[in-house]
């Protein structure tokens, strides 16, 4: 792609582009945007500011929010698999893994693109998972509107393949307009809203078709080359603009649209124009942010590191997404993070000045996991005493030392000290490497300052003798 494209090194995923589509308008020796269905980032010097006051501001209402529900649900649930990326015949050897069907992989194919004749989400209550949202200390959600395999979770008049169609049972459910009724009970809460929708739509005959030279093989980009039938193109890019404008302009407040499949982009041959659509639909909704991920440019307004953190900070907006579980979908008998798991990582990436967008996959069923609630109350205990220190705050020199991390809010400077495990000690003098000017040094939550002292490199910290049922996820100073 470009210089823009920063590898995901901290995944150890390394590869040269693979297939026609990909390759198309890429230069020698560049890496792919998505390796094995994770997205690399770009690079803090490629970043471009918006111009747009209305865009600036609501980048500064992003930068203060920290902490975002990502949802990735669709009829895919019910195999308790990756979302989309088996239908692609090139990512196969990686996405069908789990998979022990004695079949073709035209046969799955078939099987998968059918299972929206049985996705029937009977226990989805959104006013629950917005509940449990605002319980939790989320801010923003990000739902997927459409994956790649183009199953719309919304009442779309562009596409068949959707929740609200006769041939999905679950089309009569007075929620059966899934993202209609999820945005609206998530905003009653102050929650802000973000749209993922894939650029991409592997069901779409406009992208994946059969009659062209690779036949039935498909690959994550359009079966044909846009360049060499560029009608075929126009009529793709004509769909997926109606389909944004649907979105942006029948289910209310947007704050933003978030923009997956990086390899549908100009420079391989695939320009769907977003900018243009982006602009049409700023005229509807007035600063919403465009996170064109892995794209640069003007409608890549905060960059994207998936399942990763920098590892310094940044001076851009981001955000890390990354998954409660093991998979951004549900998955059988999944594993969670733990609440400390968590918080810790909520604090190492907003001492870098980013946002983290924490991924739950809901079950088939609509419940979410019991193992994902009982995470998510626990990062709203914490939050409901030290979020003071999270939410609304930039970031402060010397960031993180050791186990201590720093943000900053107006004249207050926030220490967090963090335990990684149960079984650390937890001492009564603390070490705070901060050597800014400081006049007062008080704790958060049960624990009191009885004195401190200036000493070369930072602050000594006396704390009250205080017995601990178990090693806090975290404790917070603030210096004055």
């Amino acid at each position: 792609m470009s210089e823009e494209i920063l590898q995901n090194e901290e995944s150890g995923q390394t590869k040269e582009p693979a297939g026609p589509d990909v390759k198309e308008g890429q230069a020698a020796g560049e890496k792919e945007a998505v390796v094995a269905g994770v997205h690399n980032y770009s690079r803090e010097e490629s970043y471009v500011w918006p111009e747009d006051p209305r865009v600036l501001k609501k980048l500064e209402w992003f930068r203060d929010q920290k902490l975002g529900l990502m949802m990735h649900w669709g009829p895919y649930s019910q195999l308790g698999i990756v979302e989309s990326w088996a239908l692609s015949d090139a990512d196969a050897d990686w996405s069908r893994g789990g998979i022990d069907w004695e079949v073709t992989g035209e046969e799955f194919k078939k099987e998968y693109f059918n299972l929206n004749k049985t996705f029937n989400p009977l226990r989805f209550e959104p006013e629950k998972w917005a509940d449990l949202a605002k319980e939790a200390g989320m801010k923003y959600l990000l739902f997927t509107t459409k994956h790649h395999d183009g199953f719309c979770m919304w009442d779309t008049q562009y596409s068949d393949y959707k929740i609200t169609a006769p041939d999905c049972p679950f089309h009569t459910h007075k929620y059966a307009d899934i993202c209609a009724h999820l945005f609206e009970s998530f905003r009653k809460r102050g929650i802000g809203i973000a749209a993922y929708f894939s650029k991409a739509d592997w069901h779409v005959d406009s992208y994946w078709k059969d009659d062209t030279p690779k036949g039935k093989f498909k690959s994550r980009g359009p079966s044909y080359r846009p360049a060499e039938d560029p009608e075929e193109w126009e009529r793709f890019v004509t769909f997926t603009h109606n389909q944004i404008k649907e979105l942006a302009t029948g289910y209310g407040r947007l704050d933003a649209m978030w923009f997956d499949a990086g390899w549908v982009c100009e420079r391989a041959g695939q320009d769907i124009r977003l900018g243009e659509v982006i602009e049409q639909v700023r005229k509807v909704q007035p600063g919403m942010l465009c996170a064109d991920r892995t794209i640069g440019g003007p409608y890549e307004n905060y960059v994207t590191p998936e399942q990763c953190v920098p590892e310094k900070p940044l001076s851009i907006p981001w955000e890390s997404c990354i998954t409660l579980g093991t998979s951004f979908s549900f998955r059988y008998e999944d594993t969670y993070k733990s609440p400390r798991e968590v918080i810790n990582l909520l604090i190492d990436i907003v001492v870098k000045g980013g946002n983290l967008a924490i991924n739950v996959g809901p079950q088939p069923d609509g419940r979410l996991p019991e193992g994902a609630i009982r995470t998510l109350k626990g990062m709203g205990a914490w939050l409901s005493v030290y979020g003071e220190a999270i939410y609304g705050t930039r970031v402060c020199a010397p960031y993180k030392k050791g186990n201590i991390g720093f943000t900053r809010k107006k004249e207050t400077v926030y220490a967090i000290e963090t335990f990684a495990k149960e079984t650390d000690p937890v001492e009564n003098t603390v070490w705070i490497p901060y050597e800014g000017e400081v006049h007062e040094i008080t704790a958060m939550g049960d624990d009191k300052v009885v004195s401190f002292t200036g000493e070369a490199g930072g602050y000594r910290v006396m704390l009250e003798a205080h017995e601990y049922e178990s090693t806090p996820v975290a404790r917070v100073f603030c210096l004055k």
